[in-house]
């Protein structure tokens, strides 16, 4: 028989932490690593300071989102255009749960710089819109983007989100600009 799958201590203590972003509490070195049920040298052997262990909670999210946005993409999900890519977000922004710890890198005012990098870094991939597609391309291409951004944003804030009986048409809403219709 074989063992169950069980988390690294790493993953799990990440876990922990956005469980505790989840909740609102205040993010440190000690409350993760009580949340992760670790000392505190258990939980630096992993993350040494409050920046490596917020920057690994946002490739932890990241890997999550990617995860999500390339099982969203059409076909086999290779080499997805601009469209798709935004396609993409658009759909998990609006149709997927988001919360407070979707905000991580707006946790520490002392790390917003280097964590905003490091999300914009790993985001730019699925939402750069390249300059060389034409101008009204691009423009709608930016237009469902941030439609997308207030969406999730919304959700993460719990400050007026999208009603779930107006999701469908939104997402539909979009998505006809997306394709270059009249929204």
């Amino acid at each position: 028989m074989k063992p169950a799958h069980r988390p690294s201590q790493r993953a799990a203590a990440l876990d922990a932490a956005l469980d505790l972003l989840r909740t609102g509490a205040r993010l440190s070195l000690d409350s993760a690593a009580r949340a992760a049920g670790l000392s505190k040298p258990g939980l630096m052997y992993h993350f040494p300071t409050k920046e490596a262990l917020v920057v690994a909670l946002v490739d932890h999210l990241v890997d999550d989102h990617e995860r999500t946005f390339v099982a969203l993409l059409p076909g086999d999900g290779s080499d997805p255009s601009p469209r798709e890519r935004i396609d993409a977000y658009l759909e998990w922004s609006v149709t997927h749960a988001h919360d407070a710890a979707d905000l991580v890198a707006l946790s520490d005012p002392g790390l917003r710089e280097v964590m905003a990098a490091r999300w914009a870094e790993r985001f730019r991939p699925w939402l750069d819109v390249p300059t060389e597609l034409p101008a009204d391309e691009r423009a709608r291409l930016q237009a469902v983007r941030l439609l997308a951004d207030g969406c999730w944003l919304a959700d993460a804030t719990d400050i007026l989100p999208v009603p779930a009986e107006d999701r469908a048409a939104l997402l539909a809403t979009a998505r006809r600009l997306l394709a270059g219709g009249d929204a």
